[in-house]
This record gives structure tokens, C-alpha cells and sequence, in this order.
């Protein structure tokens, strides 16, 4: 596995590929030159956190026999005030799925996932805690 990195014309931003070809972009915060126009490398961590989970989650529920139609997560986060680096210590993640779900089950794949599946969560695990709650919706 393989990334690469080069600069763009933007000063702060960078575009960031793999071997397959596909590329995003990075950019610093504002007060270090960047123009928000990109997610910053802490937020591509926590959209690559919920992408990751929600591969699991609907994996695991497919598998738990569960007609998961949708799912949507919003990730939250607070960082460690005054301490350099400025680490996340808490990732909050509220999932919304459509379908005929068990709640016990859906709670169960998260579980799952967070704690058993996802690298990205057993990489960050160690300096954030990751807390979850889901809402289940029948109507998409």
C-alpha cells in the first residue's frame, strides 16, 4: 500500500494520491495559510474513521441478516485543550439507520467494529475514546 503526496498551487494545500489512482485533498487550518477549501488531515482521519465503520456495520448486519437500507454517521469530536499535539480525546459517533433493524443487533455491529474490525478505530483507541449512539428509522 502506497500513498502520494505533492503540493498543489495553494501554498497550505496538498493532493494526496493512492496507487489506484485516486486522489483528495488536504489543507492546513486557516491560521496556518489554508483557505478551508479541503478537510484538514485530522478530519480525513475522522471521515476515514466513519467510512471504515460504516463498511463493518453494514457488513456485519448483512451478515446478522438485517435489512439495513441506509445508513448515516455524523462524527464529533474534541481535542485535548493546550496540548501539543492537539490529539482528539473523544470521537463521537451518532449512526442513523433505515430499515427493520434490531437495535440490539445494530448496537452489536457497532460494538463490533469499533472494538474488533475497523483499524482506523484500533489505531486511535489508545489516546480517544470513541462513544456511539444510533438512531433507528424506518423510513429513509
Amino acid at each position: 500500500m502506497k500513498t502520494y503526496l505533492s503540493s498543489t498551487s495553494q501554498p497550505a494545500r496538498f493532493a494526496i494520491s493512492n496507487e489506484k489512482g485516486h486522489t483528495v485533498m488536504v489543507e492546513a487550518k486557516r491560521e496556518h495559510g489554508g483557505s478551508e477549501s479541503a478537510p484538514s488531515p485530522t478530519e480525513l482521519l475522522m471521515m476515514s474513521q466513519a467510512g471504515c465503520t460504516a463498511i463493518d456495520v453494514t457488513t456485519l448486519l448483512k451478515k446478522m441478516r438485517q435489512p439495513i437500507e441506509k445508513i448515516e454517521i455524523e462524527s464529533s469530536a474534541s481535542r485535548t485543550p493546550g496540548q501539543i499535539p492537539d490529539v482528539l480525546d473523544t470521537l463521537h459517533l451518532h449512526f442513523r439507520m433505515y430499515g427493520d433493524i434490531d437495535p440490539a443487533k445494530a448496537e452489536k455491529a457497532i460494538r463490533m467494529s469499533i472494538h474488533q474490525y475497523c483499524p482506523i478505530s484500533k489505531m486511535i483507541d489508545q489516546v480517544t475514546n470513541i462513544t456511539f449512539s444510533v438512531d433507528i428509522l424506518f423510513e429513509s
